[in-house]
């Protein structure tokens, strides 16, 4: 699927290692997906989502990407809520060149955003709005989800960095996305996921 994703004229394609890989199969995909990125010459349109850095698989995902030699140049983060797992990424990564992409994904980190957006290495912002909106219990709707887009944006916007909204789940729902992707860039996003 590796090359198909590259392939489909998306700005930037990443590979994940979180939500789309059972428990049982992470060390073969990261394996995978680390080779197939050093193939590639590590571009800088190519990313790797990693597990969250506060889980033991997370913790091997990092490990094996500062082992790479040709490793990617932007991770994406899931579930990042606390401005201390940045500082705590800072320590580790050193002073190998990589940029990152936290999730905002959990009512915390929603409520940390800001301080997120200015870290060290932030290169733009993600909302993660299904897992969101299943802790909150609301609804995926547009309306009960304008308050964390609003901040986000302004979080991003004080940190100076992009900022993703959430993929279209309805993947054959075309006009909704078109309507709803028109809504989030009129509010301040720079751009859009899509699976």
């Amino acid at each position: 699927r590796f090359g198909k994703a590259l392939a489909a004229g998306a700005d930037i394609t990443c590979i994940d290692l979180e939500d789309s890989v059972a428990p049982s199969g992470k060390a073969e995909a990261r394996a995978a997906a680390l080779s197939f990125i050093a193939d590639q010459g590590a571009p800088d349109h190519l990313w790797l989502r990693i597990n969250p850095v506060r889980s033991a698989v997370g913790l091997a995902d990092l490990l094996a990407v500062l082992d790479s030699p040709a490793g990617p140049r932007t991770l994406m983060l899931p579930k990042l809520s606390d401005p201390s797992d940045l500082a705590f990424l800072e320590e580790v990564l050193g002073d190998r060149p990589l940029s990152l992409v936290p999730l905002i994904e959990t009512a915390a980190g929603l409520r940390n955003a800001a301080a997120i957006a200015r870290g060290p290495r932030i290169r733009a912002l993600l909302f993660g709005a299904v897992d969101l909106s299943a802790e909150l219990g609301c609804g995926l709707d547009w309306e009960p989800l304008l308050f964390a887009r609003s901040t986000l944006v302004a979080a991003a916007a004080e940190g100076g960095v992009g900022l993703f909204d959430v993929p279209s789940i309805d993947v054959t729902d075309v006009e909704g996305l078109r309507s709803s992707t028109a809504r989030a860039r009129a509010l301040g996003f720079t751009g859009r996921a899509c699976i």
